[in-house]
């Protein structure tokens, strides 16, 4: 029996059914790519610990916005997501596409409970955001008196300048609403090693700033921890 030629058309279905496969095998493993991701988003802890049991490589894969799973949980302060990923490995220090990472974006927002599980497992407290500064200086501009707290019995520098050449001092006293919380956070920083009298990058000092915002109460603590 002589062999068949195959027509030009039945090699192009071969190929077309070859690269079909090929192609839905890159799917599949990309939809395993986005999963853990969509998992997070959809809050379903035990889809999570699945796709880790599965894949462990998953725990560093980044979404369109190079948000790692950790940092996808600490967005929307999901402790027990967040516990789950850093117990299983996940990078604390990764950085996203704004140069954040789940630590210091855990310190900005003043998400206390994924922060400390951050610091017990290798947060780098040296880190900058994509301003320049530490941790401290966000926390202390929005109001995170605990925060701060937690940030100073960890090391942190509270003389730090960042790329606008402000303090978290200078950060609390500009951009704070003048509250007490803003005077506790002040006075908490300076019994934490923080200089008052550090100016800004035109040299306006705190005090001065006191001043123009004509907040009393500012004003007697600063000039009570000798600032000028």
């Amino acid at each position: 029996m002589t062999s068949q030629k195959k027509s030009p058309l039945t090699s192009k279905l071969i190929l077309g059914v070859i690269m079909a496969i090929s192609l839905s095998g890159m799917t599949s493993f990309a939809d395993k790519n986005i999963s853990i991701h969509q998992a997070i988003t959809k809050q379903n802890v035990t889809l999570v610990i699945d796709i880790i049991k599965q894949n462990p490589n998953s725990l560093e894969l980044k979404d369109r916005h190079g948000r790692t799973p950790l940092m996808l949980a600490t967005q929307s302060n999901n402790v027990k997501v967040a516990e789950i990923l850093i117990e299983a490995g996940a990078n604390v220090n990764a950085k996203d596409r704004i140069q954040d990472t789940p630590y210091l974006l855990a310190g900005a927002e003043g998400y206390n409970e994924i922060l400390k599980l951050t610091l017990a497992n290798g947060a780098n407290i040296k880190d900058t955001n994509r301003y320049g500064g530490t941790a401290i200086i966000p926390a202390a501009e929005k109001g995170h008196l605990e925060t701060v707290k937690i940030l100073l019995e960890a090391g942190l520098d509270p003389n730090h300048i960042n790329n606008l050449g402000w303090t978290a001092l200078m950060e609390a006293v500009v951009l704070g609403n003048g509250s007490n919380l803003y005077v506790e956070i002040v006075e908490t920083l300076i019994a934490g090693g923080a200089d008052p009298n550090i100016p800004d990058k035109y040299r306006i000092t705190l005090l001065t700033h006191a001043k123009n915002r004509n907040n009393k109460a500012m004003i007697e603590l600063l000039q009570s921890k000798g600032a000028k």
